[in-house]
């Protein structure tokens, strides 16, 4: 196959509507987009405290704001502090009572809901077609989950945040990872923890999350798999029987045939698996990672990959023949990656170094980070909307086929630095120098 171009992503980037509507969209600072945001949907409403107390601060909002971009942002409390004139004190109160996995998942959810009612985001999906892709982070200090990985981190060590991206754009998974566990282990955990209104149907990833227990998976779950593969002539097509001959694709199938009497006779005990998959009795990542903990593939590994190939050999003939369903797969891959220019982009300072250490830590920092996303994107939706309705107004005409074009994923117009002064302030000592800070 020739490789497929990022001619979809070039025309939306070159379109003329999207060159003009994204001049006029305005500029705004972030805790400003935070707290415009949360006045249309009440994300906030989902940081509860742990203990369920009640709050003495008085505008806890904005202290929530706050600690959401301390870590979104990779900075430190006291930066933060400085930065918005808000007591240290209070922020680490805030962070440690508020901030946590659950909350900040919640959180995102409605982000996810209130995006997925936007008009504008049923032009760029239905909401049922997703994609997962691992974006590669360093870490400054020593952490169980980093680990080196030259390629990405030079000499250093670091660690991977696999996300789940709908074809609307929003981010309604991120996970903390180590970066030398393929992302395959963790494809479907997002996916079976959704708790938003997207329905997904059909994922895809790039080759490295994939294998064919995925494929096992996802058909028994009711799911279309899609991945791209690489170098996808080298695959072997498997068959159920010798006995037919074949025109064209005889020679990419496999000498011997699909051991179809091991899921077969087994059947139920596939369905098992799929049950408890469903119902949450067990997560896939944990559920893949002890099959792959065997010194010698288990029974059941057997059965899930046997399975997995016959579900790989209907797949890639259909990709090998239909060009559009590969640039469909492309697109939403694509629309993963403009994501990962988003995080790094909120993800400025330390030079993008994390500095995080414990588990819990880790995970509340992606989730910072991918709230903080989310609330972007709903942002940039809902001016969009604006803008057409103005131009449209303005006796401009729009066309619904140029829609596709535009995308919520931008961030040229927002500050994501904090107020400077240029006054000599009130600071000063008697003497002309700021006082030395004693403790």
């Amino acid at each position: 196959l020739s490789p497929l171009d990022k001619e979809e992503e070039e025309i939306r980037k070159e379109h003329p509507l999207a060159k003009r509507i994204g001049a006029l969209l305005p500029p705004i600072q972030l805790g400003q987009l935070l707290a415009e945001v949360d006045s249309w949907t009440g994300f906030s409403e989902q940081l509860t405290h742990a203990g369920g107390a009640t709050t003495r601060i008085a505008d806890l909002a904005t202290h929530l704001y706050a600690a959401l971009l301390t870590q979104a942002c990779n900075m430190t409390l006291s930066e933060m502090a400085d930065l918005s004139d808000l007591s240290y004190d209070q922020l680490l109160w805030c962070t440690n009572w508020y901030i946590r996995e659950e909350t900040l998942q919640a959180a995102t959810d409605v982000l996810v809901d209130f995006h997925y009612q936007q008009p504008l985001s049923r032009q760029w999906g239905s909401g049922a077609f997703s994609s997962s892709d691992g974006q590669r982070f360093a870490v400054a200090r020593k952490t169980n989950i980093a680990a080196p990985l030259p390629r990405y981190f030079g000499f250093g060590r670091g660690l991977t945040m696999v996300t789940w991206t709908s074809d609307q754009r929003s981010q309604y998974g991120i996970r903390v990872t180590p970066p030398r566990i393929r992302e395959s282990t963790y494809t479907l955990d997002a996916i079976l923890d959704n708790e938003t209104v997207l329905d997904i149907k059909e994922h895809t990833t790039d080759t490295g999350g994939y294998t064919d227990i995925m494929f096992a998976l996802f058909d028994l779950l009711g799911m279309q798999f899609s991945p791209r593969l690489r170098d996808i002539g080298d695959y072997t097509l498997y068959h159920v029987t010798s006995n037919i001959r074949y025109k064209r694709i005889n020679p990419l199938l496999s000498r011997k045939p699909l051991k179809t009497a091991l899921f077969v006779g087994d059947w139920d005990e596939l369905l098992r698996v799929a049950a408890s998959l469903k119902m949450g009795w067990v997560t896939a990542s944990t559920f893949i990672s002890k099959l792959q903990a065997y010194p010698r593939r288990h029974k059941l590994t057997q059965m899930l990959v046997e399975y997995g190939r016959l579900i790989r050999s209907t797949f890639i003939p259909f990709y090998l023949d239909d060009q559009a369903n590969r640039r469909r797969i492309l697109t939403q891959l694509n629309k993963g990656e403009e994501v990962h220019g988003l995080r790094e982009f909120l993800f400025f300072d330390n030079k993008g170094q994390i500095r995080k250490q414990q588990p819990d830590e880790l995970v509340n920092l992606a989730g910072c980070l991918n709230l903080v996303s989310n609330a972007v994107i709903v942002w940039n939706t809902v001016y969009l909307q604006a803008a057409i309705e103005e131009l449209r107004r303005r006796g401009e005409v729009v066309r619904e086929a140029d829609l596709v074009h535009l995308s919520p994923v931008r961030f040229k117009h927002i500050n994501r630095y904090g107020k400077f002064r240029f006054d000599l302030g009130d600071d000063l000592a008697p003497s002309g120098l700021r006082p030395l800070r004693f403790d």
